[in-house]
């Protein structure tokens, strides 16, 4: 917890092991560095939250936890709170949410991806000159070869007029 103060005197005795004890008719105000979860192990609390308060238009932000019961702060949000009873304590805890670790990256990440990526442009580039090859033919056509039949008779008759035959 990154700043607590007691508006009438500090606790200090712990007696559920990871957990701070809050006797009735104490009050304790939290102001998180960082963001967290605030739970009750044992008793109840009675929170209160500084605004703005989402909901209807009368939530001033209280809250009423139980054991079991947790409360999430956002950073720098400020909370007082007491023991639900006077007569019981309360007991809680106060855990920091995980923060985001950045990703490394390596350069062995990256051998794949350009892989796929020169692999990706080297067969786009064969589809884009066969489609200008297509659209070339619509716009130009071609004149038609002959067939390997075609191309035999005509072979044959070239022959047949050589030698004075006439077809």
């Amino acid at each position: 917890m990154a700043s607590q103060t007691s508006t009438q005197s500090h606790q200090s005795a712990v007696s559920l092991a990871g957990s701070w004890k809050l006797v009735g008719g104490r009050a304790l105000t939290l102001q998180p560095r960082e963001a967290g979860v605030l739970r009750v192990a044992q008793g109840g609390l009675w929170a209160t939250t500084d605004g703005p308060h989402r909901g209807p238009l009368n939530d001033q932000g209280d809250r009423f936890l139980q054991a079991g019961e947790q409360l999430q702060l956002r950073k720098g949000e400020r909370v007082v709170i007491e023991a639900w009873m006077a007569q019981a304590p309360a007991y809680f805890s106060w855990d920091p949410l995980p923060q985001p670790v950045a990703a490394r990256v390596r350069p062995a990440d990256l051998i794949q991806p350009v892989e796929d990526l020169r692999l990706a442009l080297v067969l786009g580039a064969r589809a884009a000159g066969r489609l200008l090859a297509a659209l070339a033919g619509l716009a130009w056509p071609r004149r038609e070869r002959p067939s390997l039949a075609d191309r035999a008779f005509n072979a044959h008759s070239s022959a047949c007029r050589a030698h004075g035959a006439m077809s």
